[in-house]
């Protein structure tokens, strides 16, 4: 290669450098949400920065179970879906360096050694031995400038998928915590009216009895000893309906875990858990925690560096090719200065024609970012939706649990007259039987509100990311 070709090709490699700070992808900002500028049932909003990798830490612990502490710990580390969710981060991260790669020159070795056979009649043959040896050990360099921008984009585009996978696993992380939280409840909720409808069915066995007594000597009807067996019947019913509940929840339970339901178990347990504190003021700041709107932002600034790398296939592509090495005709002598070749040079190339093809992907990557942004925005909206539905919902089964307490209360107590008075002979044992069923009714209704409330606050530190403290 003459001095003038070879400043041709530097000249050439020179400017495709100076153009690598190119890039067409547009100025990415992220998609604009309309927000509140407080939460409907309190609390400040505040706009920040998506916070989603702050640490959330063991927020269950606010039961103060430990049962319940020792199932977070064994679904983090077996839970079948996890392990899906960081094996999805693991190639996402993989194809991001991938990507990056294309940023830096590829170096390739080769090297052979074949005996070769000509044809005598081997068209446009001028002399040379029919048999010979090559030779050949060498390297090649390749390097794409990135005139465009293209493959830092593509990297970019990686890169933030990447991230978004990361979300992702976080997300599904603080799901399969506050699913298991949420099952863990319920089961709690069912061992209570297990217990209170166990100990209904031992009262409503008496009562029956005493009824029978009272039936067999003249004071009460076949009327009153039927409707004391209706009403022992369907507590017992009850018993066996909440029973099998309970099981299918801690089959729910053990697939958590990553357990099998066949041989997984929890023991009953009688211990009340303690009403956590919900913090309806919490600042709006931890919504920002959320990690499916950062997944979903990350993707949106993903579609964005696509468009880039969609508009630089509009353009020309410069590839830099560089190889060396030495070749020989046969013999030991390879490594010697006679027998070196090389070859450098750029290589321009672009499309001429390609029917529309190119342009088409433009508009297919930017319907794509707009897609991208309204999924973003959509994702937004919904946190906003869910933090007041929790809060609103935790504030009134509050309220709703005060009334349910103060309802016991008075049926327990109109349970007693009712008694008193068919004993006396004044009440027939039909008050007897709507008062017990009311009361039973008012004690079912407490237990469920209590599991409800606790579930809230399950919801609510879902809703806003993590844990509030």
């Amino acid at each position: 290669m003459t001095r003038a070709r070879l400043a041709a090709a530097s000249a050439l490699t020179l400017a495709g450098l100076s153009l690598g700070a190119c890039s067409l992808a547009p100025a990415y900002q992220p998609p604009a949400t309309p927000v509140a500028a407080a939460f409907k049932e309190q609390g400040p909003w505040t706009p920040a920065q998506p916070a989603d990798a702050q640490p959330r830490g063991q927020w269950w612990a606010m039961f103060g179970d430990p049962v319940l502490d020792d199932l977070e710990a064994r679904a983090e580390k077996a839970s079948p879906t996890l392990a899906a969710a960081v094996a999805a981060y693991d190639q996402a991260r993989a194809l991001s360096d991938q990507a990056r790669a294309g940023l830096i020159p590829e170096v390739d070795g080769s090297g052979l050694a074949t005996r070769q056979r000509r044809s005598q009649n081997q068209p446009l043959r001028v002399g040379g031995p029919d048999e010979y040896d090559t030779n050949q050990l060498g390297a090649s360099v390749a390097y794409e400038i990135d005139l465009w921008g293209r493959l830092r984009n593509i990297a970019r585009s990686a890169g933030d998928r990447a991230q978004a996978s990361a979300a992702d696993l976080r997300s599904a992380r603080l799901s399969l915590q506050a699913d298991l939280a949420d099952d863990y409840l319920t089961l709690r909720g069912y061992d209570a009216q297990i217990r209170l409808l166990s100990d209904t069915v031992g009262a409503y066995q008496r009562a029956l009895d005493l009824t029978n007594v009272l039936h067999n000597g003249g004071n009460a009807t076949g009327l009153d000893v039927a409707r004391a067996q209706t009403q022992l019947s369907s507590a017992k019913a009850q018993l066996t309906d909440v029973t099998a509940s309970r099981a299918l929840m801690e089959h729910a339970i053990a697939a958590l875990v990553g357990e099998s339901a066949s041989s997984f178990s929890l023991a009953p347990s009688d211990k009340a858990l303690p009403q956590p504190t919900v913090a309806v003021s919490a600042p709006s700041l931890l919504l920002q925690r959320r990690p499916d709107i950062a997944a979903a932002e990350r993707r949106a600034a993903a579609a964005n560096a696509d468009v880039g790398v969609a508009r630089a296939a509009l353009f020309p592509s410069l590839m830099l090719d560089a190889s060396a090495g030495w070749q020989t005709a046969g013999g030991i002598n390879l490594l010697q200065a006679p027998n070196t070749f090389w070859m450098v040079g750029p290589q321009l190339a672009g499309a001429i024609f390609d029917g529309g093809r190119r342009a088409a992907n433009v508009r297919a990557s930017k319907a794509a970012f707009d897609q991208a942004s309204a999924n973003y925005r959509g994702v937004v909206l919904n946190a906003f939706r869910d933090v007041e539905d929790q809060m609103a919902l935790s504030n009134r089964l509050a309220i709703e649990a005060r009334d349910a307490s103060d309802a016991v209360t008075a049926a327990r107590r109109t349970v007693e007259l009712a008694n008193i008075r068919y004993k006396q002979g004044v009440a027939t044992y039909l008050d007897v039987v709507t008062a017990q069923t009311a009361a039973l009714t008012a004690e079912q209704t407490q237990i469920q509100l209590t599991t409800r409330r606790l579930q809230a606050s399950v919801n609510l530190t879902r809703a806003l990311g993590g844990a509030w403290i």
